[in-house]
């Protein structure tokens, strides 16, 4: 009994410690860390809709270059964007239930907020991290005989995704940090299974 409270206190006390560096971090880029351009930029950044014409190009390019193969990687594309997604949102989200920064009440003077409103969800894990590194690795790891190393791009264009989650306003470091690892560990499996299955897409 007492080794369990022992145990429940190093937790508490390793919490607060991380939980006061990850506040600090968060600051240091919503309210120093800024410029006038990246306030523009980044809230259009990390929209959905920003994003349709690159979905739209993999799409082409997939159908010109995987012909028979296209359908499946399609499948397997939104296997895992909803896996992650499940993932982030559905259980850690609400197992968690850390309260976003711009929701925080001890925090609710300090943040800049870019956005129209903060949003009702959870901070952690950041979905957004979660789901563009997902398809960030998956894309890397099937898509590598096309791209080879620019296929790091992929990675760059979801740190920068999850960069803008917290210059926003929306999330902590640690949110997007561990949701890109979350993410990053479901893309790894589900791409290394649809190549198991598939083979390396070519065009044939």
């Amino acid at each position: 009994m007492l080794t369990t409270l022992l145990s429940l206190n190093f937790l508490q006390k390793c919490w607060i410690w991380i939980n006061e560096w990850d506040t600090i971090l968060f600051l240091q880029i919503n309210k120093k860390w800024t410029s006038s351009w990246l306030d523009i930029i980044f809230p259009w950044w990390r929209e959905a809709n920003t994003w349709v014409p690159f979905y739209l190009f993999l799409i082409v390019f997939g159908i010109m270059n995987f012909r028979k193969q296209f359908l499946s990687w399609l499948l397997f594309v939104i296997v895992t964007f909803t896996i992650s997604d499940q993932f982030s949102s559905t259980l850690i989200k609400k197992w968690v239930a850390r309260p976003r920064p711009c929701n925080d009440a001890f925090l609710t003077n300090k943040v800049r907020l870019l956005l129209e409103n903060c949003g009702s969800g959870f901070s952690f894990t950041s979905s957004h991290a979660t789901n563009h590194f997902a398809l960030a690795m998956f894309l890397f790891i099937t898509l590598h005989p096309f791209f080879k190393k620019w296929g790091y791009l992929f990675f760059v264009w979801a740190a920068t995704i999850a960069y803008a989650q917290v210059y926003v306003g929306v999330h902590y470091p640690l949110d997007v940090i561990c949701g890109g690892l979350l993410g990053s560990g479901i893309g790894f499996i589900i791409g290394h299974f649809f190549r198991k299955k598939n083979g390396e897409l070519n065009d044939g």
